[in-house]
């Protein structure tokens, strides 16, 4: 999957709010037909959700367009993907994955609506957000190839802090141990590590906090709630220009003290050896996938 750093939301009963999300400059878009969309509303905004995921592919290349499924035990699943697995989607955001059974029923149901459509190489974003989810992140990360990127929950108000009874703070010390857990299953299966959403929509300084804490644990990206939380989103996940002129100039040292048969040389004050050098080729190739046409 590529390394998404902003995934913005859009209800899909809400087609008109779809071009301001773009406008945002979202790395991907979640054309959400869950959460944010009522109950009666569900049936039509199926339809529309295509629509919308159509337009925006016309709209733009490049951007990641996801659809937010309801979840299995919903029953409404296959009615979401039957309508929404149309040319120009990415992939699916599946919610209330419980374990490693769930991703396989999805699995079963892509399968078939990909032979159907002529869709293919659909990928998973998938948020942990129930306490079988934490128990069971490894699993789920591991449960298939579609599997993309998983989101580490950090939410004031939705499903996982209910259920935790956790009492949320800015600085996050309540989630740190379940992020921890879903960044680690993220390493090992090799998916891209998201951090949740900053709720509240007016502290763009307490987003910028939690997104460089985040980025500081190890997540490469973030859901964004609001179009005004992109940028922000956006800056604290991309290579700075001192970061990119560091790395480059680690590896050109070791490589410069190789070449003379030397396997530790200085750098900047401080000992960089074979051990620095991979850590700087994978940040350099890390930062190199970042698309500059979606700088803001």
């Amino acid at each position: 999957m590529r390394p998404y750093r902003s995934l913005l939301f859009v209800p899909a009963h809400k087609p008109d709010w779809a071009d301001k999300a773009l406008r945002a400059g979202p790395d991907a878009i979640v054309v959400d037909l869950e959460d944010s969309v009522p109950e009666h509303a569900k049936a039509a905004a199926r339809q529309t959700a295509a629509e919308v995921i159509c337009h925006l592919r016309q709209q733009s290349p490049s951007v990641g367009i996801f659809v937010r499924t309801n979840p299995l035990s919903s029953k409404m699943t296959g009615a979401d993907l039957e309508a929404t697995l149309v040319h120009g989607l990415t992939g699916v955001f599946a919610p209330k994955m419980n374990d490693a059974s769930d991703v396989h029923g999805l699995d079963a149901l892509v399968d078939h609506f990909e032979t159907r459509t002529g869709v293919s190489g659909l990928e998973y974003i998938i948020p942990v957000e129930t306490l079988s989810a934490i128990q069971h992140c490894r699993d789920i990360a591991l449960a298939s190839p579609r599997v993309g990127a998983m989101v580490g929950p950090t939410a004031e108000h939705a499903d996982i802090a209910r259920a935790v009874g956790y009492q949320w703070t800015p600085e996050g010390l309540e989630t740190l141990y379940l992020r921890s857990r879903v960044l680690l299953a993220c390493r090992e299966a090799n998916v891209h590590p998201l951090t949740c959403l900053w709720e509240r929509l007016d502290d763009l300084d307490g987003l910028r906090a939690f997104a460089a804490q985040g980025r500081q644990l190890g997540f490469r990206g973030m859901i964004v709630i609001h179009p005004s939380h992109t940028a922000v989103v956006n800056e604290v996940f991309s290579p700075s220009a001192d970061e990119i002129a560091y790395y480059q100039g680690l590896a050109a040292a070791y490589e410069a003290g190789a070449a003379r048969g030397e396997g530790a040389v200085r750098y900047r004050g401080g000992h960089i050896d074979k051990a620095h050098y991979d850590t700087a080729r994978e940040w350099l190739a890390e930062a190199g996938n970042v698309d500059p046409r979606r700088e803001n």
